[in-house]
């Protein structure tokens, strides 16, 4: 159960003020797309993605970031194959035609925080790899959509499983990790679960910010954990795939903060706000 007053609450000028660092992670993002391919390794990722942030007028979120491991020592988590999150750049990892890769982003600007990941292929990858990540990135539109016309934060939760469970291959969700609040600090209050029921959860109210991100697996849901203590593995060595949007909730509608277009490719227009169109 989550206190009222443990949600921050934004204005609309504070969304703006989200946006502009949402917009450096989406650059990034946009540079990663040009980036991956066979032969890179993701220490040279993360060198390209920390420049962009900081060329875009924002410091990392995720480097120095201390959660009782150390402070965690890259700009980006850059998860290949069976590591579902967290996994730290290397320049001993190096991408091969038909990996899997998701890029998870932080940024900071004047203290407000974007955060969104994306699963890209590596080369050529296999039918099965490509369903995967597009069963993945469908759950998290669901759940974007979701949220905006929801009454409870159940209700979102509810969407992105129902939409990881439509698909005719059955694909894990991973359990225990998922999305979370987002603001001033880079993880807030609420806790956003991949699976769950409608009607539960704390109330939605305009001015919640939620970075939403499904994870889900070729296999079994279960995970287990590196020994660095970050980086999280499937525990059966099945494929994963993780996606991650921040998006602001108005009393008329959504914007995805850390889309360019807002979020107006993937959902309908009844759903984006007013104030940003």
């Amino acid at each position: 159960m989550f206190a009222k007053d443990t949600i921050q609450y934004k204005t609309p000028e504070q969304f703006a003020k989200m946006r502009v660092a949402g917009l450096v992670v989406a650059d990034v993002h946009a540079a990663m797309r040009e980036a991956v391919a066979p032969g890179v390794s993701t220490k040279e990722l993360d060198d390209i993605a920390e420049e962009r942030i900081r060329a875009g007028g924002g410091e990392p979120s995720f480097l120095g970031y201390d959660i009782g491991l150390g402070p965690y020592p890259a700009s980006i988590c850059s998860s290949v194959n069976d590591q579902v999150v967290h996994a730290i750049p290397s320049t001993d990892q190096v991408l091969r035609e038909g990996d899997l890769i998701s890029i998870d982003v932080g940024a900071v600007v004047d203290g407000w925080h974007g955060d969104a990941a994306i699963t890209l292929p590596v080369g050529e990858v296999s039918a099965e790899a490509s369903a995967l990540v597009s069963a993945c990135e469908d759950s998290l539109w669901a759940g974007i959509a979701a949220m905006a016309t929801a009454k409870r934060l159940g209700d979102v939760s509810h969407a992105i499983q129902r939409s990881i469970q439509s698909h005719d291959r059955r694909y894990g969700i991973v359990m225990g990790f998922g999305g979370h609040g987002i603001g001033t600090e880079m993880h807030q209050d609420p806790h956003v679960l991949n699976y769950g029921r409608a009607g539960k959860g704390p109330k939605m109210k305009p001015g919640m910010a939620l970075a939403i991100e499904p994870m889900i697996t070729l296999g079994e849901p279960d995970t287990t954990d590196d020994e660095d203590g970050w980086t999280v593995y499937t525990a059966d060595g099945s494929l994963a795939a993780h996606v991650e949007h921040s998006v602001a909730l108005y009393d008329d509608g959504v914007w995805v903060l850390t889309a360019p277009d807002g979020g107006a490719e993937r959902l309908d227009a009844s759903l984006l706000t007013r104030h940003v169109r």
